[in-house]
């Protein structure tokens, strides 16, 4: 029944169906619409007459003329809503605003402490929103989502975080609620590390189905993309490895027993303490950052070992999953190869060769921005899916 409810709704597509094929950006004309869903021309040109009245496609050019007067060209107006977009970190929140493309239209940076708790952080976010929105390149476009990234497990279904563990006071504050009281419009919540995944697919990687993003910072994590989708797991845990215990293989210097597990061994802040013990001036992640750009033998050996550490557990998600790309990211990423050299030292050896033969391991190449834009890519997606734009449209109508 549920299959023949989908056959029915694509072989007769309404207004938001329609406008999925312009998201793409190629402008086009009612004809072609007409050709590509097969509906009569004037059942196309009611439904786009619907989009243009909401604002979601403008015109653009005509086409060629095949004899009488040329026809019109529509295509997606990416300016028709914006997005804000929120990355929250331990120690820091980037807020911007985005175009429906995703486009970053305008951001700020500012240094937190994430265990300053919910209320206090999220109202001085807000109010960062809200000056943003109010600046030139978005004033007066409808807000028509927020997004939200923040350093922790997410229940995705209700934006609440779940146990996260560097985030005091978070344990299922309900994020969207909290928003709503200023922004009156859907709120989104997900993982940091997910709408890194999300940010670094769509401005690197636009054409790779299978990606797995690696976040190596304060803590450990991963968002995984998998057939185009990004996969969050049953209850929003999905991808989460530094909760993953290290295998102890052959030739490794760790004691038998030692059961730890990735994020107490290889996270910026595992490898600071260790650092620290070993009577180096390291007590934060950005202390080891330091000390491995400074040349230190000691935090680049340490921070290689961190990456043979990632790579044992790499090596299992390699084979489960066969990625075509592995992405390292966060603050000991960026810190030189040393990381990447020990991920790719462990995972080209331990995994299957057929899951290797075109795997690419790599370090993130999105920048600073990347977050902001998965969390915009993220809203954006559900505020323009099928049955939101029909909804849209029709609000639009009365």
């Amino acid at each position: 029944m549920v299959d023949a409810l989908r056959t029915a709704a694509a072989a007769n597509p309404g207004a938001g169906e329609i406008f999925q094929i312009l998201r793409d950006g190629t402008a086009r004309t009612k004809a072609e619409l007409a050709a590509i869903t097969g509906l009569a021309r004037s059942t196309v040109a009611l439904r786009v007459d619907a989009l243009l009245a909401a604002d979601l496609l403008r015109p653009a050019g005509e086409a060629a003329s095949t004899g009488g007067r040329p026809p019109a060209r529509l295509a997606f107006n990416s300016r028709a809503g914006v997005v804000l977009a929120v990355d929250l970190g331990a120690t820091h929140a980037t807020s911007a605003v985005a175009d429906l493309a995703g486009v970053i239209l305008d951001s700020r940076t500012r240094t937190i402490d994430i265990g300053d708790g919910p209320e206090s952080l999220l109202d001085v976010i807000l109010e960062d929103g809200a000056a943003l929105l109010e600046a030139s390149s978005a004033a007066g476009i409808p807000l028509l989502g927020v997004g939200i990234g923040v350093p922790g497990p997410v229940e995705h279904s209700t934006g609440r975080p779940t146990n996260p563990p560097i985030m005091p006071g978070w344990d299922r504050f309900d994020i969207p609620a909290y928003v709503q009281r200023t922004f009156d419009v859907p709120v989104l919540v997900d993982n940091d590390v997910n709408i890194l995944a999300l940010g670094e697919q769509a401005t690197i990687w636009p054409h790779i189905d299978d990606l797995v993003f690696v976040k190596v910072s304060t803590g450990i994590g991963s968002g995984i993309i998998a057939g185009g989708q990004l996969q969050r797991g049953a209850q929003g845990s999905a991808g989460d490895l530094g909760h993953v215990q290290v295998p102890n293989g052959a030739g490794s210097a760790r004691e038998p027993g030692d059961e730890r597990d990735l994020e107490a061994l290889a996270s910026g802040s595992a490898l600071a303490a260790a650092l620290h013990d070993a009577g180096y001036a390291a007590h934060s992640p950005a202390d080891v950052v330091d000390l491995v750009r400074s040349g230190n033998p000691a935090a680049i050996e340490a921070t290689r070992q961190a990456g043979r550490n990632v790579g044992e557990v790499l090596a299992t998600v390699v084979n489960l999953l066969n990625p075509s790309i592995i992405v390292l990211g966060g603050s000991i990423a960026r810190a030189g190869e040393h990381l990447l050299a020990g991920v790719r030292e462990v995972v080209y050896r331990r995994s299957i060769p057929l899951a290797t033969q075109h795997l690419a391991i790599v370090q993130s190449q999105a920048g600073d921005r990347a977050a902001v834009l998965g969390a915009a890519i993220m809203v954006a997606r559900e505020v323009l899916s099928p049955v939101n734009v029909d909804r849209y449209v029709a609000t639009k109508a009365r």
